[in-house]
């Protein structure tokens, strides 16, 4: 190569290699990298970080050869004012020749050039950075928050165990019991074989791209809430039970009274009405009751785990029931209802009639209508029919009126 070249070259090659020592250094002392260094690895985390640990071996290596190397020809470049031509071919050999010795395992000793060796150098240091990225991300994201929910399991746990959730009695402590398990074995997985966790993003070339998978912390923190949850009405069962009981007890026995209020008017009914379809009551608060009275018994025997779920099952039953028996009443006592509200209207088009002078006229429809509707049975449909007729007869002008009209109209 010329002499003028020289001198820049040298220069270009001391910047790529002083960059390339930047980065390694950088990476030499990545917190990711010293964790793995001491850490006890398994699976494929192992496999790949022991790997890597060679690999960035050798890219010391590869560098010290590359650095001692510039120096030679850095040496050579100043042993002369005007290198001869034995310096000019040491030179040329040296900084743009196949000059660089490296080695690979399994594979004879090689040589190359500097573009060969920084472009291996660049493609080594990103396998490299890519392990200790992707583990770092993930002892950053997992590990930590694992302990934080073994504990908040330990303490469910120990809450679960002081109002008598225990496992076989109540599902909590069995969800407990494999979440915690769960946790054990991500943990374990987590801390030693973290690249298990690792789900890189495909077709990106840039180091670190990826995300951590969480799914499984994701689900057994939500089983934890969860089992929290029923815990926490168990201990709120503990806490007022029998204010509670007391409710569902009054609930019900208003239930029963409503029911047999219905029972007793639906009789009623179909003493004083005919023509009208009057529902059954149906319906009992008797299973209620025997739920009930085993409620109290589990109460009783300080049973919380049991009384929980029961409690709050008996809760909605009896709202319900009183409810449907509400309807029931109801639907029963509709047809006294319609019979008040046909009378009213009945009255009510009485003294309309009476005000539109058609009083005498309609008065046999009156009485038709108010003698059925004040008849027992009273026959609905009939009552309803004859209050419709003496309505329209009402609103009918009277005969006189309407003989008038038609003798104006032949005079005219």
């Amino acid at each position: 190569m010329e002499t003028e070249e020289v001198l820049p070259r040298l220069a270009r090659l001391d910047t790529e290699l002083s960059a390339v020592e930047t980065s390694l250094l950088a990476l030499r002392d990545h917190p990711g990298r010293r964790l793995l260094a001491g850490a006890e690895l398994t699976g494929d985390t192992r496999t790949r970080w022991e790997e890597a640990d060679r690999l960035l071996a050798r890219l010391w290596g590869w560098h010290c050869t590359a650095r001692t190397t510039l120096e030679r020809a850095r040496t050579v470049r100043s042993s002369r004012r005007v290198p001869g031509p034995a310096e000019s071919t040491e030179l040329t050999e040296l900084l743009t020749g196949a000059c660089l010795t490296v080695e690979a395992p399994g594979t004879d000793p090689e040589r190359i050039g500097w573009e060969e060796l920084v472009a291996r150098t660049t493609e080594g240091y990103a396998e490299v950075l890519e392990v200790v990225l992707a583990v770092d991300a993930v002892w950053s994201a997992l590990p930590a928050r694992v302990e934080l929910l073994l504990a908040e399991l330990r303490r469910i746990a120990e809450l679960a165990r002081s109002v008598g959730v225990v496992r076989g009695e109540h599902p909590a402590a069995d969800v407990l019991a494999g979440v915690s398990a769960e946790l054990t074995v991500l943990r374990a997985t987590a801390t030693g074989d973290p690249l298990a966790l690792w789900r890189p993003v495909g077709g990106s070339s840039e180091p670190g791209r990826g995300r951590v998978d969480t799914s499984g912390f994701d689900r057994a923190e939500r089983a934890v809430e969860d089992a929290r949850r029923e815990i926490e009405d168990v201990i709120a069962v503990h806490r007022d039970a029998e204010e509670r009981l007391s409710h569902v007890r009054d609930v019900l026995s208003r239930a029963d009274r409503t029911l047999a209020e219905a029972r007793t008017a639906r009789g009623e009914v179909l003493a004083k009405i005919a023509g009208w379809d009057v529902p059954p009551v149906e319906g009992s608060v008797a299973v209620l009751q025997e739920r009930l009275a085993a409620a109290g018994g589990h109460r009783r025997a300080r049973r919380w785990a049991r009384l929980a779920p029961l409690l709050a099952d008996l809760e909605r039953r009896a709202e319900e029931e009183l409810s449907l028996a509400r309807q029931a009443l109801t639907a029963v006592t509709a047809p006294l209802a319609v019979r008040a509200e046909l009378r009213g209207r009945l009255d009510a088009y009485r003294a309309k009639a009476a005000r539109l002078g058609a009083g005498a006229e309609a008065a046999p429809l009156y009485d038709a209508a108010r003698r059925t509707l004040w008849s027992a049975p009273c026959n609905l449909r009939t009552a309803e029919r004859l209050v419709r007729t003496y309505q329209e007869a009402t609103l009918r002008p009277p005969a006189a009126g309407r003989e008038t009209e038609t003798a104006g109209g032949e005079a005219g």
